[in-house]
């Protein structure tokens, strides 16, 4: 066979893959649902064309984007990293306090009704379909896997490389006592049965899941999906609340701004913490329609009504323009702009592990 015959067979395979997408959970009676996947209801859904991307790659290799962290903050000297408090976090196994440790990005351990909970866990160096190339860890692991008390659930919010990792996946799956229940929107369910994943449970939007005393809800984000050319929005994407009697946490996902959040404050009552992206959304034109920056960061807060937040998605992977440490005085300007307190939206340090009271 030639050069020629072989590329076209390659392409063919290619173009039957992308024209064959089909949703196997497809219900017509709901609006983000579709014959071949799933799309936003709130506003555009994400994942731009080709044209668009190649436009913003050339225009951050023009101006040489991002600039290194440490600029855009007077007097920033570095990120500061610290040892989870692993005592406190293995004394508490079981124990009734409400504990959150930012292990980086978008990954969060947390304690909660005496089961510990990891949230779109990315242990690895880079955030890439291959070990060799993508956005590096920028900044150290402040904890090894296997050195936080074994994960009861986990919880993923969508299939892109920096929220869903394979080889932490396998080592959750391997980990001593047993494997956790993996929770994840429609779609991915079959992708972590793909690679070994044995106790996984797949949640449409307002779905609920009971179990060991947790009531786990998918709630609506505006983003999109896809791990490879061919399967974008084939699987679903969402936040995560997770309720106990007397604590609410509630995990935005990663999203645009759309008119869904004051929906999911009334329909989920009190949240007492919430963890919200506040990184990754510059050049703004790019990327509003799937990350927010943190002044709608903050107003997403203020209009799902949460006691407390977290911003996560920042500060360890280098994946668009603004430096790493922006997010640091872009927060807090935006909680001054828009009459917040800033304790009461905060940015850990990578590791912190902080505790919090139920109502």
């Amino acid at each position: 066979m030639s050069a020629r015959a072989r590329w076209a067979g390659l392409a063919a395979a290619i173009w039957l893959a992308a024209c064959g997408t089909v949703n196997p959970y497809y219900d017509a009676s709901r609006p983000h649902h579709r014959p071949g996947g799933f799309v936003n209801v709130g506003g555009p859904t994400g994942g731009k064309p080709f044209s668009e991307f190649a436009r913003w790659q050339y225009e951050r290799t023009r101006d040489g984007l991002p600039r290194p962290p440490t600029e855009h903050v007077p007097g920033f000297t570095g990120f500061p990293v610290q040892r989870p408090d692993l005592a406190l976090l293995a004394e508490n196994r079981r124990g009734a306090r409400v504990t959150a440790t930012w292990i980086g990005h978008a990954t969060l351990f947390m304690q909660l009704g005496g089961r510990n909970l990891l949230v779109d866990p990315v242990f690895s160096d880079r955030v890439s379909p291959v070990s060799f190339a993508g956005p590096k860890r920028r900044v150290p692991l402040p904890a090894r896997l296997d050195e936080l008390p074994a994960a009861d659930v986990v919880l993923i919010s969508h299939n892109h490389y920096d929220h869903l990792d394979e080889p932490t996946v396998r080592a959750l799956q391997a980990q001593p006592g047993g494997p956790p229940l993996f929770v994840a929107p429609l779609g991915v369910d079959l992708w972590l049965r793909s690679v070994g994943a044995t106790r996984v449970e797949r949640l449409d939007w307002w779905d609920t899941l009971r179990v060991d005393g947790l009531e786990i809800v998918l709630t609506p984000a505006q983003h999109w999906s896809s791990r490879s050319p061919w399967d974008r929005n084939a699987t679903l994407w969402g936040g995560f609340a997770v309720r106990t009697p007397g604590f609410t946490f509630w995990y935005s996902g990663d999203t645009g701004y759309a008119p869904i959040f004051e929906e999911i404050g009334r329909r989920l009552g009190a949240i007492d913490l919430a963890a919200i992206p506040v990184g990754a959304y510059a050049p703004r034109w790019f990327m509003k329609d799937q990350h927010v920056n943190p002044d709608e960061a903050v107003r997403i807060f203020r209009e799902v009504g949460a006691r407390a937040a977290i911003g996560v998605h920042w500060g360890t992977f280098e994946l668009t323009d603004e430096p790493l440490d922006a997010p640091i005085g872009d927060l807090r300007a935006a909680l001054d702009a828009q009459g917040i307190a800033r304790d009461r939206f905060v940015l850990y340090r990578h590791g912190e592990t902080r505790t919090y009271e139920g109502r």
